[in-house]
């Protein structure tokens, strides 16, 4: 059996703040697993190398379901952000070490492939109208089949999921929490336009979605989603806080625009009823956040009984590490839906080298064995971590947001 000898946790910030765990067994194969937290990554770092590592030397790393119900059910504290993202990094690192000892890409491991690839989306954003739209129909040209269309509220200094400036969109902005004004009203006036406008500039073969990012009642929600069903989006995404799922009825019965949830999820829990009730139409809970690919298989088969698709988040607040886990999930599991994309930067890629790559708006693992990612070490140690913070919006009249 092959022995668990080292685990060791590795920050680094080429850009961004990334977590990644290394797994050396006694035969000297290693595997890599993203445990990145977005504004709270050393408190992953701290419970992994503090509470997990120690727990992970001279165990048989063939195990992955028993150190997975070990880590989850032995801490007594089950769930929550921090401890699901650092048993989703062991768990990962520990399919990426199977992959290379069995010498078989993950994928093949999980059942094979159960399509070609795996139909990604890109993020299109401006400041207005004609901007957001402009950059859309580049990443259009660039072969994307689906694009996340976000734009600039008029009467708000800034908008959040809309970059400052041209530059690259990063949530975590600031060294300590900014903050920005909302408002409901203007942006419930502007979203139908943006979509008007894109539909009658970039045609109907193309899917376009669209990220609320908690911020709506569910009345609201529900509002803007029948607004919007004149141009056939792909899927309105986090439409209202979801630690009330019954809240999600009320959007279902005044919308049949697709609703996708989840990317803050951190276990099947989190999603039972709203797959159950048939409240959502695609999950978006993540390799990293939700417990490693051994838990959000679980995730995706309660899913697939109700015909809800994946759509897992993929931001660059995940590594390279997660987005190869993410593409061998999503090209094995029957119900996938899409991927989201944003590509990372060129230090980034530097610093996690990979086989997966993308072609004609669809991406692929490739077939290296385990995961086809890894990190490079002395690269990664000459970026040092930067605190980021996400930022923090309140209402016209000072009211901090309740999402």
């Amino acid at each position: 059996m092959p022995k668990i000898v080292s685990a060791r946790v590795i920050v680094t910030c080429p850009g961004r703040n990334f977590v990644t765990l290394k797994i050396t067994c006694d035969d000297g194969t290693t595997g890599v697993g993203d445990a990145t937290l977005n504004g709270r990554e050393l408190s992953v770092a701290s419970y992994l190398t503090d509470h997990v590592v120690p727990c992970l030397i001279g165990r048989d790393a063939h195990r992955i379901e028993d150190v997975w119900q070990y880590l989850y059910k032995g801490a007594y504290w089950r769930r929550g952000p921090v401890t699901m993202a650092a048993i989703a990094a062991v768990d990962t690192a520990l399919w990426d070490i199977k992959g290379k000892l069995a010498g078989m890409p993950v994928y093949q491991l999980l059942g094979g492939a159960a399509r070609d690839a795996c139909m990604v989306y890109a993020h299109a954003n401006g400041t207005t109208i004609e901007d957001t739209i402009a950059v859309a129909k580049a990443e259009q040209a660039k072969g994307y089949k689906a694009i996340r269309l976000q734009c600039g509220v008029p009467g708000l200094a800034s908008t959040y999921g809309v970059a400052k400036h041209g530059a690259r969109y990063e949530p975590a902005d600031a060294d300590l929490p900014s903050e920005s004004v909302w408002s409901t009203e203007k942006y419930l006036r502007v979203v139908p336009e943006l979509f008007k406008a894109a539909r009658e500039a970039m045609g109907w073969d193309v899917h376009l979605l669209h990220d609320i990012h908690h911020r709506l009642t569910p009345i609201e929600a529900g509002r803007l989603g029948k607004a919007l069903e004149p141009y056939n989006l792909f899927w309105i995404e986090d439409p209202t806080p979801a630690e009330n799922q019954e809240a999600f009825k009320l959007i279902r019965h005044h919308t049949t625009t697709p609703i996708a949830v989840g990317e803050v999820f951190n276990s099947i829990w989190d999603a039972k009823d709203l797959i159950q009730n048939q409240l959502i139409d695609y999950i978006r809970a993540t390799v990293v956040h939700a417990g490693g690919i051994t838990h959000l298989r679980r995730i995706a088969s309660l899913a697939d009984l109700y015909q809800v698709r994946t759509g897992c988040h993929g931001a660059t607040d995940l590594s390279p590490v997660a987005m190869a886990a993410a593409l061998h999930f999503g090209l094995s599991v029957p119900n996938f839906g899409v991927q989201e994309h944003m590509p990372h930067t060129d230090e980034t890629d530097a610093v996690f080298p990979h086989a997966y790559s993308f072609d004609d708006g669809m991406m692929h693992p490739g077939d290296s064995p385990g995961l086809g990612v890894d990190i490079d070490e002395d690269l990664a140690a000459t970026y040092d971590y930067k605190r980021a913070y996400l930022p923090v919006a309140r209402l016209e009249d000072g009211t901090l947001c309740n999402w």
